[in-house]
């Protein structure tokens, strides 16, 4: 531990310890997640750990730069995050944790779904090479959560991507209608695109065309293809 850290030590001389001492406090490594992901600004980082408070996140963030894992600089008047050299190092134990949660920890409660979690990593995950260059709108509308986190649109205009959780006022090319489970679990790889509309679980609403597009233009997270 650098001189100056708030982190409690374990009095152990063991790497795997002095390691943890900068690690284990709670959030700290979805924080170096989020980072890893691409997420740069302070509200980036909220949008992908939403139940964070921004105290906490703050503090984190603090905490990280203190021991050399993160770097704060200033960009346009706004403060800027990103990892050194050391917080790079993390990604192959982060994608490593991820694959290993994917393979042992498959139960998904209901308080790990999050529309807004879930529109904002398949946001920035999409494929959107895969997407037409003319501006091109998907609807996704949720059945199972209340009707004002209901309704979603991706809208991609010539490789770039936003998501709306109001009407941007685009004709839509296609409409999707599920649970925000069924999408969740989607995502994650527990079930295909192929499986979930074929049992009715997901409507697509669109041309015949867009809707055998929609799975390669949607894809699936990271973890998806890493067995059971």
């Amino acid at each position: 531990m650098r001189e100056g850290s708030p982190m409690s030590g374990y009095g152990q001389f063991c790497p795997v310890a002095k390691a943890m001492e900068v690690l284990d406090e709670r959030w700290t490594l979805l924080v170096v997640r989020e980072l890893l992901a691409g997420s740069t600004r302070f509200n980036e980082l909220r949008r992908g750990n939403p139940r964070m408070s921004p105290a906490l996140l703050s503090k984190r963030l603090r905490s990280l730069e203190r021991v050399g894992v993160v770097r704060r600089e200033m960009v346009d008047g706004h403060a800027s995050y990103s990892l050194s050299e050391s917080g790079e190092e993390l990604r192959e134990i982060v994608v490593s944790l991820g694959r290993w949660g994917t393979r042992w920890v498959g139960e998904l409660g209901e308080q790990d779904l999050d529309p807004h979690l879930l529109m904002w990593d398949i946001k920035r995950s999409i494929p959107v090479h895969e997407w037409p260059q003319a501006r091109t709108v998907v609807r996704i509308r949720f059945d199972d959560v209340p009707a004002k986190v209901a309704s979603w649109w991706l809208v991609t205009t010539a490789g770039e991507v936003d998501i709306c959780d109001v009407d941007p006022g685009f004709e839509q090319a296609v409409g999707v209608q599920t649970s925000l489970r069924k999408l969740t679990e989607i995502w994650r790889g527990d079930v295909s695109w192929e499986h979930a509309i074929g049992d009715g679980s997901l409507v697509v609403d669109g041309p015949t065309d867009v809707r055998r597009a929609l799975p390669r233009w949607v894809g699936q997270g990271m973890f998806a293809a890493v067995p059971r």
